[in-house]
């Protein structure tokens, strides 16, 4: 048996889904990207010497302001009044930096898009302020951490 798409109605076309009439309550989410890059752009990074500034500081930003904007960037989102976002930047080893974005909010629908969203531009931005060091620096393991809230209760990876 098929699983049931909640974007997709019975003619295959797709919809956003109604949340009107769900009941709010306070929904958090997590999510992580791991960030692999050489050497020379890890001390970069860590030590704040890039010619571009403080990289760690700039992704935070910037993370903070894509979970904000998610419902403008990823089709049929919710727009939702989020009530926090938290970005931190994790320097592992000698070449591995971890983002991991948290968002909650009160509402009818979670916010998994939101932490992925600011998971993934935080780590985009990394990218950009480091390129220059290391071209081949790699984005990978995106992935939800943890959820709570709502009807499909607690998710944890």
């Amino acid at each position: 048996m098929k699983a049931k798409l909640s974007h997709v109605r019975p003619d295959g076309s797709l919809t956003m889904v109604d949340v009107g009439a769900k009941r709010a309550t306070l929904r958090e989410a997590s999510a992580q990207a791991i960030i692999r890059m050489n050497a020379a752009a890890h001390r970069a990074l860590k030590s704040g010497d890039l010619k571009k500034g403080d990289a760690l500081a700039t992704a935070r930003i910037a993370g903070i302001m894509a979970a904000k904007k998610t419902a403008s960037l990823i089709p049929l989102c919710h727009p939702l009044a989020l009530t926090h976002v938290d970005v931190d930047i994790s320097l592992r080893g000698r070449d591995t930096a971890a983002v991991t974005c948290s968002a909650s909010c009160t509402g009818p629908t979670g916010v998994e898009m939101e932490a992925m969203t600011g998971a993934c531009v935080a780590a985009l931005t990394i990218y950009d302020m480091c390129k220059a060091l290391d071209r081949g620096i790699v984005i990978e393991s995106v992935k939800l951490l943890a959820k709570s809230g709502g009807r499909s209760g607690t998710y944890r990876a």
